[in-house]
């Protein structure tokens, strides 16, 4: 029986067409799932970013809040009576809970938030100065217990506009 040409060329095109084909297929297929896969990891990736910043301004606003606070005690502790190394520790404490927190914060917060958060940082840290020379009786000039008391009053102020930026940047505020 004799084989003729053409009939073994469009065997063989079949043939290589139909491995040819399902070639084609399968790797469209493993590029969909490669793509697939880069797409879920991008958005574990960012869940898993905006959960360390949720934390991360949680426990900011937590202590920079509790230090404005053991500031205010420091200052009432020191008018009512004299201040002694449990007031101090309490106070220290607080400041290096901040600390702590706010050099996490450097590391991750985007530039908007840590500019808020700059801002408390350095209004925070220059009462603390203020009480401290208030508490050893060495005052800078113009430093009394009322502006002392004052400017922490006013660091509530910079501690809503850093919940502000933070909440924003986190999705859950609207713009003011």
């Amino acid at each position: 029986m004799p084989v003729d040409l053409s009939s073994v060329i469009i065997a063989v095109a079949g043939v290589a067409g139909t491995l040819g084909g399902s070639l084609l297929t399968q790797r469209g297929t493993e590029r969909a799932k490669r793509r697939e896969i880069e797409f879920v990891h991008e958005h574990e990736e960012i869940r898993e970013n905006r959960s360390l910043r949720r934390t991360c301004y949680v426990e900011l606003n937590r202590d920079a809040r509790q230090f404005t606070t053991a500031l205010n005690r420091h200052l009432h502790v020191m008018r009512e009576r004299g201040v002694e190394d449990a007031d101090r520790d309490a106070l220290n404490e607080a400041k290096t809970a901040h600390r702590d927190r706010y050099s996490e914060a450097q590391m991750i917060a985007p530039e908007g938030v840590l500019l808020t958060a700059s801002a408390v940082n350095k209004a925070l840290n220059e009462v603390y100065g203020q009480v401290k020379r208030l508490e050893l009786g060495a005052p800078g000039p113009g430093e009394t217990m009322e502006t002392a008391a004052r400017a922490q009053y006013e660091v509530w102020d910079l501690l809503r506009t850093m919940r502000t930026a933070m909440r924003h940047d986190l999705g859950v505020a609207h713009e003011d």
